[in-house]
């Protein structure tokens, strides 16, 4: 391997009902590896936890665009492309990067659909409920419940183990971006926020999936990645048994980062460890 090619660095970009918090082990497990790391919250998200639950104000105002412009530019500093990893909308923001000519390689896990996609199965629709069965809800932060939360993100784990996660990481969500860009954006015409050129070139990318997913099963990922069959990039589906939404931060998730890391590395360093544009 061309060590001068294999990207040093790794973004993290977190999902909705999460904060960076959601990443804080990858992080460290990447850098004992000897990466740059960088987890960057979106906009107006960089306080904990704790402070944007009493103040989801700043959650129900953001926009896609402005949150894809922000990570841009966090991407655009760096001295080289890096390796771009995604999970649930996390992943539909790492596939608008990687239309933008950013990053060496990527990986989506367990990623929110881009536009198009229409694979919708009960369990998502169940999953959000919470956040769809109001209309009002479109100008709103919208939160789970604890019950709601062990359905959609952690069901692989126990009652305690769930409120554990939910108490540690869970925030509201903007609801405008449940409404817009989940179950009912492609009955609406033209382009979205998160439409993507599927016949472009662009970085390799690796959609992950987890197999008990309830909010973004495996049938959506393997959808979004057959939508790229056009692409002269490379783009491939790995699916993991037995896990949940929640894959990042549930036990054994260092096999998930691992196999990540790896096939990033090997995809960006045969690539030639550059983005598209670049």
């Amino acid at each position: 391997m061309n060590h001068d090619l294999r990207p040093d660095t790794v973004v993290l970009v977190h999902g909705l009902w999460m904060t960076p918090r959601s990443w804080e082990e990858w992080v460290t497990y990447y850098e004992a590896k000897g990466l740059t790391v960088l987890a960057p919250a979106y906009p107006g998200f960089e306080i904990e936890v704790e402070a944007l639950r009493e103040n989801p104000g700043v959650i129900a105002g953001l926009t896609v665009p402005e949150t894809v412009d922000h990570l841009a530019g966090v991407i655009e500093a760096l001295p080289k492309p890096p390796i771009i990893i995604g999970h649930s909308f996390g992943g539909t923001l790492t596939q608008l990067l990687l239309a933008r000519g950013l990053g060496a390689a990527a990986v989506v896990i367990d990623s929110a659909p881009t536009e198009g996609v229409r694979v919708n199965p009960l369990s998502q629709a169940r999953s959000l409920f919470p956040a769809l069965k109001n209309p009002a809800n479109r100008h709103r932060a919208v939160g789970f419940t604890p019950e709601e939360f062990h359905y959609a993100f952690t069901n692989t784990l126990t009652e305690e183990e769930s409120r554990k996660v939910w108490d540690r990481y869970a925030i509201p969500a903007p609801g405008n971006w449940v409404w817009e860009y989940g179950l009912f954006a492609n009955f609406k015409p033209g382009h979205q926020d998160t439409w993507v050129d599927y016949s472009a070139d662009r970085a390799p990318l690796l959609f992950i999936g987890g197999e008990k997913d309830h909010i973004m099963p495996p049938s959506v990922n393997r959808s979004n990645a057959k939508h790229y069959g056009r692409s002269p990039a490379v783009t491939e589906y790995h699916e993991f048994e037995g896990r949940d939404h929640w894959t990042c931060g549930a036990p054994g998730w260092e096999a998930v980062a691992d196999h990540a890391l790896a096939w990033a590395v090997e995809h960006a360093t045969a690539s030639g460890g550059t983005s598209v544009r670049s």
